[in-house]
């Protein structure tokens, strides 16, 4: 293959729309010989202050919200930059885009310009290659099927923060394959949209999907989880097990946590032992940011408390940072880390965030955003690079199912060499 063949002939990008129905931007990775890249940039709702700069035009179009300045960006800016460079050398294109960019958070030119690009590129090496993204990224490793985390009650900033708590998921711990996992939850679901509608509590869905429902205090929400599982047929913490995302930053407020549902304030030990009372209670296996994202003794006295038997996740706490990785592993603030491309801003930083996890022996979940598209890229990043968990949101909106999906396509792809990571990944 020559030289040219790999190389880089302009990038283009697009305004498209998000799951929000608020713009976001689509971007193309053109090769001479006709092959072409394509991604969208995410967004989320409960955003970590360290994470990379989702760059908006402000003023009166679409409430402010408009992608003008990051497609101007790709076409002034990164498609001469990166025009000329090898397709297949990721590690470089991306060193282009963060010097363009030129600043510590991707302000300049948009954390989601920078992301959409960066996939696009890995996704035309890997049409370079003549093969499916993920099989690309697995080289020769043997290939795992992530257990997928799959919300069912949506609270915090995705349901206009009607229950404090931000995901009640469950995880099909029990199940055998990719497929059976989705299966059980599809029933879970189901069943508890039943549950909330006898009672007369069902309201809609949240932003990823999972029902919007009215509770009276944030553990209501887990007693209908509970017997959700029960009416579907599965043995809870046996077959499925719940995970929640308690996205804590969101509701701290000068020192203190405020369960706006329940009007009361708690400070950080109030918390722990509240969230630690849960996991007696309930078959828990993982919760995510369960502190702000500012306080690392609390995220310290937490993991100490439960690590060992519960998955202690940094999602706003670690922003997909490699360096904020390696300092969480050294002061055993966590054990696993939620993976987000965007939050990163090139997928060189996400894969160097997801390696220093795995050295420290930590649990990595591929994450969706709360503002999503159809683009499955992390349905890819997750089986080739071997992740174990995906967190896509819930069991409803297309742009949740085609990730949901996608994974259903790769695991009948694989047929017997497939191997589904269930229970073992977590503690």
């Amino acid at each position: 293959m020559t030289a040219v063949d790999e190389t880089i002939e302009r990038v283009t990008a697009r305004r498209v729309w998000d799951s929000r129905g608020r713009p976001t931007i689509e971007a193309e990775v053109h090769l001479p010989n006709g092959i072409v890249g394509r991604a969208m940039a995410p967004a989320g709702a409960s955003t970590g202050s360290n994470e990379a700069v989702d760059l908006r035009d402000g003023g009166r179009s679409h409430g402010g919200q408009d992608v003008a300045q990051a497609i101007g960006g790709v076409a002034r800016e990164i498609s001469p930059a990166l025009a000329g460079l090898a397709v297949t050398d990721q590690t470089r294109l991306d060193q282009v885009l963060i010097q363009l960019d030129g600043t510590a958070n991707k302000s300049r030119l948009g954390g989601n310009a920078l992301i959409a690009v960066s996939m696009a590129a890995l996704h035309a090496a890997a049409g370079l290659a003549g093969k499916p993204l993920w099989r690309h990224l697995l080289g020769g490793a043997p290939p795992i099927v992530p257990l997928p985390e799959i919300q069912i009650f949506g609270g915090g900033a995705h349901a206009g923060r009607r229950v404090d708590v931000q995901d009640f998921m469950v995880m099909a711990i029990g199940a055998s394959s990719f497929g059976q996992a989705l299966d059980w939850t599809a029933d879970v679901y189901r069943a508890a949209g039943v549950r909330l509608a006898n009672r007369g509590r069902l309201r809609g869905v949240a932003d990823e999907g999972g029902y919007w429902p009215v509770f009276d205090t944030n553990e209501e929400a887990l007693e209908c989880l509970l017997c959700a599982i029960e009416d579907a047929g599965r043995t809870p913490g046996d077959d499925v097990a719940i995970s929640l995302d308690i996205a804590a930053s969101e509701f701290h407020v000068s020192g203190r946590y405020r369960l706006g549902l329940e009007a009361r304030e708690l400070d950080r030990d109030e918390l722990c032992e509240l969230l630690c009372g849960w996991i007696g209670r309930y078959p828990i296996v993982s919760i995510e940011d369960p502190v702000s994202e500012h306080d690392t003794a609390g995220m310290q006295k937490f993991t100490a408390a439960v690590g060992p038997r519960v998955q202690v996740v940094g999602d706003d706490y670690l922003v997909t940072d490699a360096t904020r990785v390696e300092q969480a592993a050294r002061e055993q603030a966590c054990n696993a880390l939620l993976v987000k491309p965007n939050q990163a801003g090139t997928i060189t930083e996400t894969k160097a965030a997801f390696d220093a996890a795995r050295r420290a022996g930590w649990g990595t979940i591929v994450s969706a955003r709360s503002g999503e598209t159809e683009d499955v890229t992390i349905a890819h990043l997750a089986i080739g690079w071997g992740a174990g968990q995906l967190k896509v949101g819930s069991f409803s909106r297309s742009e949740r199912m085609a990730k949901w999906n996608e994974v259903l396509r790769i695991e009948e792809a694989l047929g017997d060499a497939a191997v589904f990571a269930g229970r073992d990944v977590l503690p």
